[in-house]
């Protein structure tokens, strides 16, 4: 029977000792203008794990959204060919384009390539 009343007076003890440490870091929070971040805060979230505000992620996934479709619109005007289960560059498609740029004269740029 004394474990139980042993039990008892540990178990206050304990409880005690939590209630002042949690007065103390209030206190040193308080002193120190400081704030404590809470373990769920800290978590990595899998669309932002750089920790951006709301408003800097929103702008960043724009940006990234813009480039992917710009990208897009790159590739689109390669032409390529799939030969032997591989795609390639065209480079007959590369030739004619080329050509019919310069018969046309619309392009100063393939002219000065092919000098």
């Amino acid at each position: 029977m004394s474990w139980v009343v042993l039990f008892v007076f540990s178990l206050a003890f304990f409880f005690v000792l939590l209630f002042l440490l949690s007065r103390f870091v209030g206190y040193m929070k308080k002193e120190q203008n400081m704030e404590i971040e809470s373990f769920r805060d800290t978590l990595i979230d899998r669309d932002n794990p750089v920790g951006l505000t709301g408003e800097e992620l929103q702008k960043l996934k724009d940006q990234q959204a813009e480039a992917q479709r710009h990208l897009r619109e790159v590739i689109a005007r390669i032409p390529v060919v799939q030969k032997d289960g591989r795609f390639q560059v065209d480079q007959e498609e590369i030739r004619r384009r080329k050509a019919s740029g310069l018969v046309n004269g619309a392009s100063d740029e393939a002219g000065q390539d092919s000098r």
